[in-house]
């Protein structure tokens, strides 16, 4: 059957922005952004979030969605990207999911379903309560005896994991373990053709992510950070925990030295993209697109281009 949409993945600073835009002009698309930091409103420059005019006057969906205070899930991920692609596909145009949060896009596309609980539910603070007054070795030891194979995966310090295992456990009788296996024999919930960035020497992708972060400084990252602090954001909170934010943050409130911490974001930057290379690989149907030393956008596009038509997707 003909697929669906069109998926671009890829590790940070791998231009997916830019091909995403490039393939939805060329096959009347709408770019569905997946990437885990570009939903929170008000933080641009450290999200690299794109421009109006890097858009070209594509619709973007799935970008300032939520306040960086709010709690968001990969649930809540699901739940609103499917609801955009559905619409994108009922008027008959192309959805391309792009970006670089791979737990996303794979949960997006398999139609993972996932248990509701709310952040405030009784049960979730009772446990969170117990977990900051007996510590994460006791729990750990409680969820053992009902989901031994989650509990061999988590260390004591994991607090959030062990919590959300134990609420999923006492919430349904069905422990973690059970309900992903049961989710992963859902059929997959879109056809999709799926495009994987990376480069031919690491140097190349180290200078891209070393030059984005000090374009982000030259834009005003500090006084982004500075700005979300002042307005009450919190420190701890999920958004501000965010390479780029965290470690600016820390520097802002203890009057560090801000390029300091630039060269920190940039080493925390460089080791996530290798975490990301590491999680598309698993992806053996995907068509790898890889950048050599001259970057050549050019050849990229039309590589990417001649795979999903021999794919069918026109």
């Amino acid at each position: 059957m003909k697929p669906e949409l069109i998926v671009i993945s890829g590790p940070t600073a791998s231009g997916k922005t830019a091909l995403a835009v490039a393939l939805a002009k060329q096959y009347n698309g709408e770019v569905v952004s997946a990437d885990s930091m570009q939903i929170y409103r008000r933080m641009d420059i450290g999200t690299a979030k794109p421009t109006v005019e890097e858009m070209e006057g594509i619709p973007h969906h799935m970008i300032d969605v939520v306040e960086p205070e709010e709690d968001f899930s990969v649930a809540c991920y699901v739940d609103m990207a499917s609801k955009y692609v559905d619409d994108i596909l009922s008027r008959g145009k192309l959805p391309i999911v792009a970006g670089g949060t791979g737990l996303y896009i794979d949960s997006l596309l398999s139609g993972r379903t996932f248990s509701a609980f709310s952040p405030e539910s009784p049960l979730r603070g009772e446990l969170e309560q117990r977990i900051r007054a007996e510590g994460g070795e006791i729990l750990l030891e409680e969820l053992a005896k009902v989901d031994p194979e989650s509990a061999k995966r988590l260390h004591p310090n994991d607090e959030k994991r062990i919590v959300r295992a134990l609420e999923v456990y006492l919430s349904t009788g069905k422990t973690i373990t059970q309900h992903n296996l049961e989710t992963q024999n859902i059929p997959p919930r879109y056809r999709a053709l799926t495009l994987t960035l990376s480069f031919e020497r690491r140097e190349d992708m180290w200078q891209r992510i070393d030059r984005r972060v000090d374009i982000m400084m030259e834009q005003g990252l500090v006084e982004e950070v500075r700005a979300l602090l002042d307005s009450g954001v919190p420190k701890k909170c999920t958004a501000m925990q965010a390479i780029g934010y965290k470690e600016m943050v820390e520097a802002v409130l203890h009057n560090g030295d801000v390029r300091a911490a630039a060269e920190e974001i940039k080493l925390r930057s460089r080791q996530y993209a290798k975490r990301q290379l590491t999680w598309f690989r698993r992806n053996e149907q995907a068509k790898p697109l890889v950048w050599d030393s001259s970057l050549d956008f050019v050849r990229v596009h039309q590589s990417s281009t001649e795979y999903l038509e021999d794919a069918g997707i026109v």
